[in-house]
């Protein structure tokens, strides 16, 4: 009996797991044979750990990723929650509050008694306003996001790798990779929105095939929209399926919390922040509705940052304490 096939020394980039011998995978030299001997069950080749915390071995499947992601909120919620709060949460519900506070719809219905129909005197300088503090103010809160992105990536990585962390470190961590992962963030949010523009379906694909940019930034910081392009189309159904998902969990929760938050201010009124009872009520249920978004922020880091472990492994063996030296 010919001993089992091993892998060659020195094996080529690109090589096929398990081998084909030229023949299409899983085939034989004959028609609808397996090959034979073929490597034994649950080998894999060197490099590759299939007991990763992060990374999905190939073969896997949706099981791996899952259990990975689950086990990444395990390993660093005490971490993640502190990050999230301070970069996510904190900005969306200033954001919330500051948009409340130039809604000039009240002082638009006073204006307009007379005369329904009739636009308010300020009506173009309170538009101008409002677009322009709330574009000014989702820019910095971009930068503030992107920063708790990267705090969080290294908390993760670091951990399957191991190796200690802390919220000082991982915070110092964000701040020297925030300015380059906003700037990226900003392209692509301009390169989706324009395909939104020119029809839903392009918008949404671009967004699919984008998903992958800013881990790519943050551990291989070179040409992040090829490399997320490529990943998406060389294993598309792969990415897909957990894109979709983590897409599917975060819209839930982002429509739970928004639902909530609009009950929950109604009323209150179309000026809210005019007496300070009702001022204090309003913030108070805004507050409590993007805590409820956390699930949301916490599915995206984690379930995008293991998919990208999934692909980096199927290019070339990896590990957690490859990628945590990738991040510097």
């Amino acid at each position: 009996m010919p001993p089992p096939w091993e892998a060659p020394p020195g094996a080529p980039q690109g090589w096929v797991f398990p081998p084909t011998g030229g023949y299409p995978p899983g085939a034989g030299p004959y028609g609808g044979q397996p090959w034979y001997p073929g490597p034994p069950a649950g080998w894999y080749p060197p490099g590759f750990d299939p007991a990763d915390p992060l990374v999905t071995p190939p073969g896997v499947g949706l099981s791996g990723w899952f259990d990975r992601c689950v086990g990444a909120v395990r390993r660093g919620w005490r971490l993640l929650l502190p990050i999230l709060l301070l970069t996510q949460v904190l900005p969306a519900a200033v954001l919330s509050v500051l948009s409340l506070g130039l809604d000039p719809t009240a002082k638009w219905e006073t204006s307009t008694v007379e005369d329904p129909a009739a636009l308010p005197d300020t009506f173009f300088t309170d538009l101008a306003t409002i677009f322009l503090v709330l574009v000014g103010g989702s820019l910095v809160i971009g930068l503030v996001q992107a920063l708790g992105w990267g705090a969080g990536t290294w908390v993760i990585t670091r951990q399957a790798a191991g190796e200690p962390v802390d919220l000082a470190a991982a915070l110092r961590y964000g701040l020297r990779r925030a300015l380059g992962l906003w700037g990226w963030t900003l392209l692509i949010s301009v390169i989706v929105g324009l395909g939104v523009c020119f029809c839903i379906l392009p918008g949404i694909y671009l967004a699919f095939a984008l998903s992958m940019a800013g881990p790519v930034y943050l551990f291989e910081r070179h040409n992040p929209i090829g490399r997320s392009f490529r990943m998406f189309h060389d294993r598309l159904g792969l990415l897909l399926g957990r894109v979709a998902l983590v897409v599917a969990v975060v819209i839930v929760c982002t429509v739970v919390a928004s639902v909530i938050e609009g009950v929950g201010t109604a009323p209150f009124g179309t000026d809210p922040l005019a007496a300070p009872g009702s001022a204090i009520g309003v913030v108070a249920v805004i507050a409590v509705t993007a805590v409820l978004a956390l699930p949301a922020h916490l599915v995206q880091l984690v379930g995008l940052l293991v998919t990208y472990a999934e692909q980096r492994v199927h290019e070339r063996p990896v590990n957690s304490a490859g990628l945590a030296a990738e991040l510097g």
